[in-house]
């Protein structure tokens, strides 16, 4: 038999997952009329505590437990990415100078350049191929 406490537990972690999946922090895409899709990005913190404790009866074949859980959710908006003509932007709300920041504003154009690097590597290779070898 499970300890009223896993239950406890249990049922509170289920509680916390069913708010906070994928969507919350990566929002849906907003399209505009001009084409532009916007998608919200959020930071979301949360805490979580249980506890109990089995406590003494005058009958000692009926069990008393008490106990009490609890959790807090924060969710905070931190960014956007815009998608425009095939360029992507991140358009962070509070303007933050840490590196972290800045390599996540510099993934699109890494992205692109390593993609056309590829595409170009390929090409020279393929060129290379049908090229007639010289003896």
């Amino acid at each position: 038999m499970d300890h009223p406490i896993n239950g406890l537990m249990n049922t509170t972690m289920q509680k916390i997952k069913e708010m906070v999946d994928v969507n919350t922090i990566i929002g849906d895409p907003i399209t505009s009329p001009d084409g532009t899709v916007v998608i919200p990005v959020s930071k979301i913190s949360y805490g979580f505590a249980s506890g109990g404790t089995d406590l003494p009866t005058k009958k000692e074949s009926k069990d008393c437990f008490g106990g009490g859980s609890g959790a807090g959710v924060t969710i905070q908006p931190v960014a956007f990415l815009a998608i425009c003509n095939g360029n992507v932007q991140l358009l962070p709300i509070e303007k933050y100078d840490g590196a972290t920041d800045r390599v996540v504003g510099i993934v699109p154009d890494l992205v692109d350049k390593v993609t056309a690097l590829f595409k170009k590597d390929k090409k020279d290779k393929k060129s290379e191929e049908e090229a007639p070898a010289e003896e």
